[in-house]
């Protein structure tokens, strides 16, 4: 569904200072005589400013507070800058907004399921930092619910931006000759280090959710759809409550104007097909749970609704015995039964690497590939690999797939290639995916300084002094 950090580049309502004044008025002893009233203006020192507009981008605005909550949580996961912090950030956040400015006039959109993996990737890579989900929350001093959804809105500017990225590098492509050319002239301390890469194919078991559980969730749908339907209740009241879509619930449910291709498949055939805006859909079941919708408008090939989510719960006697099955199913691989790529096209639910023999892999800009460097792995899936041998079969283990669904899985170590200086023979493309991003950053970063040259700009004077990356900013 649609919806619902963002560094919080929201526009605040600026908080008006106060000028203060003090009027001082003195009288001679010896003469009865007014003296003029003088005023004068006190400095606000810059620390009791609870909250100012550091920069204007078009029509939006960049707070202060935005900047040091940004700085907070770049630094917490140990980032570092090639300059001033107090100017890298707030242009980073500029450069933020005019790619989404340009995200809204060419209609780039994201779908709920590409947020929620990313949502569930920032939460995993948190926890695979601290140690575990609790430790997490106790650090964090917030529930899981409560991060995803304060994640949802800044993962999908994140999401929008990178799309509008792709949108306006699509078209470039370079010549065999051309990356033959920039190798050869490649001083030998520039050639790029290839780090250790691997191939992995996994095996995927879904834990079954436990028939009590599905009855549990349609029930308490079912008793929503009738408080509404008697008029005790609003369903975006309810949604605001209940709901277990954090981009959708604080909105009451809300989705906003959305196409079908951007929305879960059976969710759309329902959505589209509702007509009385007084009434609540039959309960629909997709791949991220179930959900009643009730329709708010359309608008040509777009429809606008309400709706509440509800996740059934995995058991843990039910991952325990997940866990038991893929043993089992690697037992059968080791005593020869059936091979592993046998196992991941028949008996696997990944539906993503099923059709490949098990072997997992990524988008790389306009393409594909299945060579992972290990932190670009699912954490779990790293770790239960790292110390395999090529061919070996890890022991099962627990981990949260795309989709943000509890799935349990064995791995396999199909290759592993050491990292090494790349050589034009064997890192082709390699080199020309090097070359490529070449082209295409300095395509941005033009793209970008044109981009300021058209829009409003106004930063604060202090950060006039700045080394920006882009020119144009100040005028």
């Amino acid at each position: 569904m649609k919806k619902a950090n963002r560094f919080r580049i929201a526009a605040l309502a600026m908080l008006p200072l106060i000028g203060l004044v003090s009027m001082a008025q003195n009288q001679k002893a010896e003469e009865d005589e007014t003296v003029d009233k003088t005023t004068e203006k006190v400095q606000i020192p810059e620390k009791s400013i609870i909250d100012e507009v550091i920069w204007v981008v078009g029509d939006e605005a960049i707070l202060k507070s935005d900047v040091e909550e940004a700085r907070l949580q770049a630094e917490q996961e140990g980032a570092r800058w090639s300059g001033d912090p107090d100017c890298v950030i707030p242009e980073q956040i500029a450069v933020q907004k005019l790619f989404l400015h340009q995200a809204a006039i060419d209609s780039i959109e994201v779908t709920e399921s590409e947020i929620m993996q990313e949502v569930e990737a920032q939460i995993s890579y948190w926890t695979q930092m601290v140690g575990s989900k609790e430790k997490l929350e106790e650090y964090k001093k917030q529930s899981i619910a409560q991060m995803r959804n304060e994640l949802h809105d800044t993962m999908r500017d994140r999401k929008m931006a990178e799309e509008m990225r792709k949108e306006l590098v699509k078209d470039i492509t370079v010549t065999p000759a051309e990356v033959r050319r920039f190798f050869k002239d490649l001083p030998e301390d520039s050639i790029p280090y290839v780090p250790t890469e691997v191939e992995v194919q996994i095996i995927t078991q879904t834990p079954k959710i436990e028939q009590e559980e599905i009855n549990r969730v349609k029930d308490q749908l079912r008793e929503f759809t009738d408080r509404v339907t008697k008029g005790e209740t609003q369903f975006s009241t309810l949604a605001r409550l209940y709901s277990e879509d954090p981009g959708s619930a604080r909105q009451g449910g809300e989705l906003g104007y959305t196409g079908r291709g951007t929305l879960d498949p059976a969710f759309a055939n329902v959505a589209f097909n509702l007509t009385d805006p007084k009434k609540v859909s039959k309960i629909v079941e997709s791949e991220f749970g179930f959900h009643i919708i009730q329709l708010i408008d359309k608008r040509g090939d777009k429809v606008n609704c309400r709706h509440i989510l509800m996740k059934p719960q995995v058991s843990d006697s039910s991952i325990v015995k997940s866990i038991a099955r893929l043993d089992s199913i690697r037992t059968d691989i080791l005593d020869g039964k059936f091979t592993f790529e046998e196992g991941a096209s028949y008996i696997s639910d990944d539906k993503d690497t099923r059709n490949n023999k098990g072997l997992m892999a990524k988008a790389i800009e306009m393409s594909r590939t299945s060579r992972f460097n290990m932190e670009d792995l699912p954490p779990e899936v790293a770790r239960a690999i790292d110390t395999l041998k090529i061919g070996e079969v890890s022991a099962p283990f627990q981990m949260i797939n795309a989709r943000g669904k509890t799935v349990c899985a064995i791995a396999k170590l199909k290759n592993r290639v050491e990292g090494h200086k790349a050589t034009i023979t064997e890192d082709f493309q390699v080199m020309k995916a090097v070359v490529e991003n070449k082209r295409r950053m300095e395509k941005l970063h033009q793209w970008v300084c044109d981009k300021i040259k058209a829009t409003y700009v106004r930063i604060n004077d202090r950060y006039k002094d700045c080394k920006f990356e882009y020119e144009g900013w100040i005028r």
